[in-house]
């Protein structure tokens, strides 16, 4: 089964891990980067990615005269999609337990971020027949 796990975060929260330390940052991103390594030697990890500042997402609604219709960022949202990881894992609560583990990675002094992570299984999809 394959989930997603969604990394959302606020304006604050993105302001604030600016603010920590180079040597918060380097433990937070090794304790992820061993997360990655051990769901690669499993085999169950698929991908992760973090995306860009909310500052420079931009909400899309449809066409007008053959252009994209923009509404620019979304400020009135109190929470932004940060980043992602999907993994293939055998049960719904081993796609929780990984979420954890990414949920509780260490942020300034070593203390838990404890940011929330939502877990998603995909979807099945059928095709039709050709």
């Amino acid at each position: 089964m394959q989930y997603i796990l969604l990394m959302s975060g606020t304006k604050a929260g993105v302001s604030g891990y600016q603010t920590w330390s180079q040597a918060d940052r380097d433990t937070h991103m090794r304790t992820l980067g061993s997360i990655v390594k051990e769901l690669s030697e499993t085999g169950e990890f698929i991908a992760t990615q973090a995306l860009v500042e909310p500052k420079e997402a931009k909400i899309v609604r449809g066409e007008k005269n053959g252009l994209p219709v923009t509404d620019g960022i979304f400020p009135e949202s109190k929470e932004f999609l940060l980043g992602y990881w999907i993994v293939d894992v055998a049960t719904p609560e081993r796609a929780y337990a990984i979420a954890g583990r990414i949920s509780a990675a260490p942020g300034p002094g070593g203390i838990p971020t404890n940011m929330p992570i939502e877990v998603r299984q995909f979807a099945v999809t059928r095709t039709s027949p050709k």
